[in-house]
């Protein structure tokens, strides 16, 4: 692994220890971006006042003003958030389906907390929120592994064929779903969704196991991460810090 083991470890059991209802962002957006909404969230709600039918319909009006800056939709849109009205998540869920293309980030965090905020007052069971830089569907988080040959010789016909029917096969049997899987010379991306709770350090090397029955030809070393899909210059990193000498750039 390009992380240490007890990283995965620690991811699932942290899951495995909470009971509750799991909403997880679908969308991706920088965790960066996240970071900075939490805050703006937080100083908002320390002075959080009732929000009146004026103050509403002000907001309706605003967030169809074309000419409005960002920010002050920005501050609008938080402002519905941490409302806890019903009526502030439906303005927010027409909102994310035709927003501002600069804002369309902020929309969609808006969204979610104004969602856990309403039903963690209308439910008796706990609401537990889950973000992260490559988002998920459900209770699936999305992650990004890059798998490279245990060679410096790209992968054979058989070989890429294996790959394609194995994970195919094995994966969808641990409820996880491919949203893509792309095989270059002699590295493979995959994107996934994967519940919460599983273990996706021992899946995929379980799927890697399933792969080198038919002769050694995966490595061990695998990159697994869910805040971001790697550019094929850090791509082509991983793989000569593995191989140990420099090779052409990776290619997308």
């Amino acid at each position: 692994m390009t992380k240490k083991d007890d990283v995965f470890e620690r991811f699932r059991d942290s899951f495995g220890k909470m009971n509750g209802r799991f909403h997880v962002l679908e969308q991706r957006v920088p965790v960066e971006l996240q970071l900075e909404y939490f805050k703006y969230s937080e100083r908002m709600r320390k002075n959080n006042t009732k929000m009146t039918d004026d103050k509403y319909n002000a907001y309706v009006q605003s967030l169809s003003n074309d000419t409005l800056s960002l920010e002050h939709k920005k501050h609008i849109l938080s402002a519905l958030a941490i409302s806890n009205e019903v009526r502030a998540y439906r303005l927010l869920e027409g909102y994310v389906q035709h927003p501002d293309p600069d804002i369309q980030n902020w929309a969609y965090m808006a969204l979610m907390e104004s969602r856990i905020s309403i039903e963690s007052e209308l439910l008796e069971e706990k609401q537990i929120y889950i973000s992260t830089g490559l988002g998920g569907r459900g209770e699936k988080l999305r992650f990004y592994i890059l798998i490279i040959a245990s060679g410096k010789e790209p992968f054979q016909e058989y070989q890429r064929q294996t790959l394609e029917r194995e994970f195919a096969y094995y994966l969808p049997t641990k409820d996880c779903e491919i949203e893509r899987l792309t095989i270059y010379d002699a590295y493979v991306e995959l994107v996934l969704l994967m519940p919460v709770k599983k273990d996706i350090k021992a899946i995929i090397e379980q799927a890697i196991t399933e792969c080198n029955q038919y002769g050694n030809f995966v490595s061990n070393q695998i990159t697994i991460t869910n805040v971001k899909e790697l550019s094929a210059t850090e791509v082509a990193e991983i793989i000569d810090s593995v191989h140990g000498s420099k090779t052409d750039q990776a290619s997308h």
